[in-house]
């Protein structure tokens, strides 16, 4: 069977590559967003420099002897069905290499071009703009902040990259004013104890109790959290008593905000040549740069139409990967999603499961049922009585024990729990690693035991630059209790088999979930 690597538009930058500004962090930590076959090297830090990041996938392309199956700086100019596509399924594509065009047919097209290739710029929703005599730009042109001295600049949008940029710029500038609409809450990379947060929060218990607290015990769970650190509502980052907050990964915005060097404001209402008129009626005069952090949108100029306007809306999309509207189900949309996780262990599950629906091994509904099924949720969207699933972030667990489970490497909790307890308790109690989807079924990994029962080594193994005395077993006992404590504490209500009002009560609730996990 043929494959596809796409590799990125070449119209957005001269080689094809989405640039990144030189300071860039990854925001999931390492455990939680390698390949699932292929964990990152001990010395590596757990969140790290992009230049890092890049050396462990040369080094994962290199371990599998991938990059002679690459064809590198090509460009793929279409992408289009062959007229016996109903029956054979197969595309003809064409690219570009070196100038010299090439057409080839395959049996099967993977898109991995993800969501950050074409820069959305929407400078028409700002009366004024045009008139504005300072420097306008994207955060895909901002590099360093080299050139931004002394300088007064505006930020437009909160998202990561915006709270990267007018952080880096509060150094160096006069002054960072950081514009933003929605309800924002931060969060660290780190959790208690200064472990990574999503070693933390992404665990199986956790994931279970969600779904047995009622909405209400849940929304003031929500509620409470963002402001346990400092409140969001005193920075100005809680515009309005909603209970859906925007999310993002940052460690120092909120002490440059108690410092200063940035000024959290509301949404833009115009500019003029010099200054820029807020929604609350202030101004904020003498403004030099104006940097849009508004992300980007999501385009396929190689395929035709229909098919070009269908994938850029996820509802149309089966598990968000695969079109409905296809007779035969050989054209898979990779990474096009937002996830509470990382994207691209997600996305390695999705091609694992996408290959196998090429082969035939696993099956998707027919075209016509899942038209149907989108056309009413399209209806439901129209109506505001569900979100848009372009915008719509998905659950990390939820989401791959779904891809997981018709691939049928999604963990049985109940069956490692009688075979192997120790590597039981780590599933479920501990992080759910990528390693979990290699235990079993398709594509079984004989090292995933061991990665899983030394994760928390490589983790730990960054911080050890120096000798440090053992702590006191007070304080050694203290940790256990405050990271086990919960886990234990469930872990003997599920187990308890004396019968009792309160317990048969919990079980009418859980049993469901139960039988969907186990």
């Amino acid at each position: 069977m043929a494959a596809l690597a796409y590799l990125g538009d070449q119209e957005t930058c001269k080689d094809g590559m989405t640039r990144v500004y030189k300071s860039l962090v990854t925001n999931i930590c390492k455990e939680m967003s390698c390949y699932s076959d292929f964990p990152f090297r001990e010395d590596y830090p757990n969140y790290m420099r992009q230049e890092k990041f890049w050396n462990y996938i040369q080094e994962f392309a290199e371990h599998f002897d991938l990059l002679k199956y690459i064809r590198f700086r090509t460009t793929v100019r279409s992408v289009t069905k062959r007229p016996d596509f109903s029956e054979t399924g197969q595309w003809d594509v064409v690219t570009e290499t070196e100038g010299k065009h090439e057409t080839v047919i395959f049996d099967a097209v993977m898109v991995c071009t993800g969501h950050f290739s074409d820069s959305h710029l929407p400078l028409e929703s700002f009366p004024g703009i045009h008139k504005f005599q300072g420097r306008i730009l994207h955060s895909q042109e901002y590099r360093s902040p080299e050139g931004f001295e002394g300088k007064r600049v505006l930020v437009i949008g909160l998202g990561n990259s915006g709270g990267d940029i007018a952080v880096e710029l509060a150094r160096t500038t006069a002054q960072v004013f950081l514009s933003t609409r929605t309800d924002t809450q931060i969060v660290y990379r780190f959790s208690y104890g200064g472990y990574p947060v999503q070693m933390m929060s992404k665990r199986r218990y956790l994931h279970f109790t969600t779904q047995i607290l009622p909405s209400c015990v849940q929304n003031w769970i929500e509620n409470r959290r963002p402001n346990k650190i400092f409140s969001h509502e005193n920075c100005g980052l809680s515009l309005t008593k909603r209970r859906k907050w925007k999310l993002i990964v940052n460690d120092e915005l909120p002490t440059s905000i108690l410092c200063g060097t940035v000024t959290v404001k509301t949404s833009v209402k115009e500019f003029t040549e010099t200054s820029a008129v807020f929604d609350n009626g202030t101004v904020e005069e003498n403004i030099d740069v104006v940097i849009f952090t508004t992300g980007y949108t999501t385009s396929f100029p190689f395929f035709e139409e229909p098919l070009k306007s269908l994938c850029t809306q996820k509802i149309f999309l089966y598990k968000f990967v695969f079109p409905s509207n296809l007779e035969r189900a050989t054209l898979a949309i990779i990474g096009h999603i937002f996830l509470t996780g990382s994207i691209l262990t997600a996305a390695e599950l999705q091609a694992r499961w996408a290959t196998r629906v090429f082969k035939g091994l696993c099956k998707i509904p027919p075209s016509q049922k899942l038209m149907a099924e989108f056309a009413k949720k399209e209806q439901l969207i129209k109506r505001g009585v569900m979100d848009s699933a372009n915008k719509q972030k998905l659950d990390y667990i939820r989401y791959m024990d779904d891809l997981a489970l018709p691939i049928g490497v999604k963990p049985n909790i109940l069956l490692l729990f009688l075979k192997d307890p120790r590597l039981a308790w780590e599933v479920f109690f501990g992080p759910c690693t990528p390693y979990q989807y290699r235990l079993m079924g398709p594509g079984k990994w004989d090292g995933a035991r061991n990665a899983i029962l030394t994760q928390w080594d490589r983790t730990l193994k960054p911080f050890k630059t120096q000798c440090v005395p053992d702590s006191p077993k007070s304080a050694s006992l203290s940790h256990y209790l405050k990271v086990w404590g919960v886990p234990v504490l469930l872990a003997s209500l599920l187990l308890i088999c004396k019968p009792s009002p309160f317990l048969k009560s919990v079980r009418g609730r859980i049993s469901p979930y139960l039988i969907s996990i186990w």
